[in-house]
């Protein structure tokens, strides 16, 4: 079974570079370009994981987040934020609202890969 990632961005270079590198990394890959993009996309899907950024329109990580945590069919659904948002405050707030991991951006792609895997095993 192929581990199922949620990309959920608004810059097309990161989504590009992510789509690229999970999908050598085998893994079925799903894009959303912002938070209400991606709650449709997951009431249709139960990815294994979602990279979630903060800053984007419509709907923003942290209400995505939120949404997700309240969704029962998401449980075992690992969240990362993969954000800009890099200050101390920021990081803390992300994982008290339950993200499993906060990556600031510029990231590298091999750490990324490794802590994807590292999440889920």
């Amino acid at each position: 079974m192929k581990k199922k990632i949620l990309i959920v961005d608004d810059e097309p270079n990161i989504v590009m570079t992510l789509e690229y590198t999970f999908k050598k990394q085998d893994f079925e890959v799903f894009i959303a370009r912002d938070g209400s993009e991606a709650i449709q996309l997951l009431e249709t899907m139960v990815p294994d994981v979602v990279l979630l950024d903060i800053m984007m329109p419509n709907v923003d990580g942290y209400q995505t987040l939120d949404i997700i945590k309240k969704n029962d069919r998401l449980q075992d659904t690992k969240v990362v934020f993969v954000t800009a948002k890099n200050k101390a405050s920021d990081i803390e707030k992300g994982l008290k609202l339950g993200a499993d991991k906060y990556i600031t951006k510029p990231f590298s792609v091999k750490k990324i890969v490794a802590e994807i895997q590292e999440l889920i095993g």
